[in-house]
């Protein structure tokens, strides 16, 4: 694709990978067959090869309208394009800087600006989180049932091994999973306790950043970022092996720290060895001989988020996991399309992320398994909403 870059943008930083990304796109329209906005709403400007035209137009200084804020809102950032696309688009790095300048030349409505500042200042925060989740569990009884099944049950983790082992892993808290899902971890730690694998939390890691970033926050999601980095760094230069993610969606961030930090003398180097490190559970499990399921076999729907198959690119692996530990699974159409949560936009964009999730439950339950198995926990709760059987993380399978 042939670009002309205002001057504002083309020497930039942002502006140079801009340009990168828009000359690799032969404009094939590949990307739009597996856009589930484009599928669901069959608007051009609604799939990726309509919001790079808008992008491009953006960053070539044509007059900017409020339509294409609206349009790259609509994106989930799924990147299920990026898997279809036979010309290696990085379509979620451009988006990126396309939603930061159309954020620059587009005032959003106040009512908008301040939703995006409570869920940046809230979700991001585990402990005022955690204390709005147990609020809600309190008052559940009492709210009106479109409210109620959005309130998780409460859940309690099983104990941390206390078992010091030679190896040592670093695993991310994250901010909502331990609120919601505090067994996720307890139970990748106890897992790997039995194959001598000691599980460290760092106490001032915290959020990935990917809220933030997502809500065009940059600066916050930087400052995360390096927080995050300072508090691992002391046991990465102790010899940690791994960065263990167990949510999906926090895992493809940090292992984008290297991108997002590329200009920052301080932290670059820091931040492409945080990303070397950074290993979801499955494939550091992968490498382990000796796994087995602590459960008994069970009939399973796998929904694999977009964040492990189409950003980290890990597909099969989970899969491999549990059928070799005895568990059955049915077969999913559709598995490469979003069930609609995606960080916040389940909040921001409703109508189109209540649909997906609509079709994404039939899917799954279409073969009547006994449970649905993910492995993100923005997915885990949106799907448990109306599900009605149990959605958990797979890791949980393999625990007492």
């Amino acid at each position: 694709m042939e670009t002309h870059l205002s001057p504002e943008h083309k020497d930039t930083s942002d502006g140079k990978l801009a340009e990168s990304i828009l000359r690799k796109c032969v404009h094939c329209g590949f990307c739009n067959a597996t856009c589930p906005t484009y599928q669901l709403l069959g608007d051009e400007n609604d799939g990726p090869r309509g919001r790079i035209y808008l992008m491009k137009q953006m960053l070539e200084g044509n007059d900017v309208e409020e339509k294409t804020l609206l349009h790259l809102d609509r994106c989930l950032t799924c990147r299920s394009c990026e898997t279809t696309c036979p010309s290696g688009v990085e379509y979620s790095k451009l988006l990126e800087v396309g939603r930061k300048v159309a954020e620059e030349k587009i005032q959003r409505p106040t009512q908008q600006l301040r939703l995006r500042k409570i869920l940046r200042k809230t979700l991001p925060n585990s402990e005022r989180f955690k204390m709005l989740v147990k609020s809600g569990q309190l008052f559940k009884p009492f709210l009106p049932k479109s409210l109620k099944k959005k309130i998780p049950e409460r859940s309690t983790p099983s104990a941390w091994p206390t078992s010091q082992h030679t190896r040592k892993m670093l695993i991310l808290d994250g901010c909502v999973q331990p609120a919601i899902r505090p067994q996720t971890n307890s139970a990748a730690a106890n897992v790997l306790d039995k194959l001598g694998v000691s599980v460290i939390k760092a106490d001032k890691a915290g959020c990935c950043g990917a809220v933030s970033l997502h809500l065009s926050a940059e600066e916050e999601a930087l400052a995360a970022m390096k927080r995050n980095i300072d508090a691992w760094w002391p046991e990465i230069e102790a010899g940690a092996e791994a960065i263990i993610m167990t949510a999906s969606g926090c895992g493809v961030t940090v292992k984008e720290y290297a991108h997002h930090l590329r200009d920052d003398v301080e932290y670059a180097e820091k931040a492409q060895r945080v990303s070397d490190l950074t290993k979801d559970i499955a494939e550091i499990l992968l490498a382990e001989e000796d796994i087995s399921s602590a459960t008994t076999p069970k009939t399973l729907a796998w929904h694999p988020p977009c964040t492990l198959q189409h950003g980290q690119k890990i597909t099969g692996v989970v899969e491999a996991l549990l059928t070799k530990a005895g568990h059955t699974l049915v077969p999913v159409q559709d598995q490469h399309l979003c069930c609609g949560s995606a960080g916040t936009y389940s909040i921001l964009q409703t109508d189109i992320s209540q649909q997906l999730q609509v079709n994404k439950l039939k899917h799954l339950t279409a073969n009547k398994p006994e449970m649905i198995v993910t492995a993100n926990i923005g997915c885990q709760t949106h799907l448990q909403e109306d599900a009605d059987i149990p959605v958990i993380h797979w890791i949980e399978l393999f625990t007492d």
